[in-house]
């Protein structure tokens, strides 16, 4: 039975809508503790609990259904989007227990090399493994639930972007859209290469680099697409004006677009922001691009405009597709939360 087969979803493009979670999350119950700084409520990366003057701990959870064929690379790829919650936050990872749900007809070879994947980016992160959790299920399913901590006086929330400064984004876009390539049997192998190795890449030195500079926002780019996070970072607040024409890309990833491979998770997130935003200046393929479902997706940074080239450059150095995008802007009454 072939592992890949078994599932009609895959990675963060299975998520559930923003629209349909906003209406789920505001019917619940809530019981609010003083020691909770950060909580769904404000759409951030992760919770933020304190618990003293100088450490606050950073819990996240994640996990989806296989989006490529091999067993390891898919536990790679699941486990560096879940640790990427606690990047996002600015925080250090500390451990992670395993999230598993497994078919019992499936041959158990494929578990283990998912588990091995997942541990070989743990070891990566330097996080450890502290147990888990797994059922059967008709379709296999891995993450992580992660811990990391934080200083609570340096916490970097994903809708505080200040105007002037400048954004950027430390992956290329377009996994999504490879990924729709990949099971229409119409992808290269060079593109699928590269998407692969985008999703396996950690936030982790990314995140390193900008702790040095002020960064006033961020956020990890993941299955709501560029600009459903983007417009969470504007919150109301600011205006972020984006330049497609600077957006890394993934090699062949437009031309996807202009082909109308799209993704079921991509519509969803157009009809979020559908009335908030312009897209006549921008051509259908862009569109896709900036509405495309990423899995393990870069992140989003709102940088201090007279550090942004330094922290650009050194982000470079590790992730050079890293680029400036565009940037914030005060915002007025008619103004809407993205310009393009």
């Amino acid at each position: 039975m072939d592992f890949l087969s078994q599932c009609t979803s895959g990675g963060c493009g299975a998520k559930i809508g923003p629209n349909e979670l906003a209406g789920l999350l505001n019917e619940l119950p809530v019981f609010t503790d003083e020691r909770l700084l950060v909580g769904f409520d404000s759409s951030d990366d992760a919770a933020v609990y304190h618990l003293s003057e100088e450490t606050a701990l950073i819990s996240t959870v994640d996990f989806f259904s296989p989006m490529v064929e091999d067993p390891k690379t898919f536990g790679r790829i699941a486990a560096a989007n879940a640790l990427s919650d606690i990047y996002a936050m600015g925080g250090e990872v500390l451990f992670a227990l395993n999230l598993v749900c497994f078919p019992e007809t499936l041959d158990k070879k494929y578990l283990s090399e998912i588990l091995y994947g997942g541990a070989e980016k743990l070891k990566e992160a330097q996080a450890s493994l502290a147990g888990g959790h797994s059922i059967y299920d008709h379709e296999p399913k891995y993450g992580l639930a992660v811990t990391g901590k934080i200083d609570p006086q340096k916490i970097i929330h994903n809708n505080t972007a200040q105007p002037g400064d400048i954004l950027i984004l430390t992956k290329a876009l377009g996994v999504g859209l490879i990924q729709a390539a990949v099971r229409g049997q119409v992808a290269s192998k060079e593109a699928e290469k590269a998407a692969i190795q985008s999703m396996e890449r950690l936030n982790k030195y990314a995140a390193e680099k900008m702790r040095k500079f002020s960064v006033h926002a961020c956020t990890d780019v993941t299955g709501f697409g560029l600009l459903v996070h983007a417009a969470e970072m504007a919150d109301t607040k600011v205006t972020l004006v984006i330049d497609t024409e600077q957006l890394p890309v993934l090699p062949e990833a437009y031309h996807y677009a202009e082909e109308f491979l799209a993704t079921a998770a991509g519509e969803r997130n157009r009809q979020f922001m559908a009335g908030k935003i312009d897209l006549t200046s921008v051509s259908p393929a862009y569109q896709e691009l900036l509405f495309d479902p990423q899995t393990s997706g870069g992140l989003l940074l709102s940088v201090a405009p007279d550090q942004a080239e330094a922290c650009l450059k050194a982000i470079q150095k590790e992730d050079p597709v890293a680029a400036i995008i565009g940037t914030v802007c005060e915002r007025t009454m008619d103004q809407p939360l993205i310009i393009l």
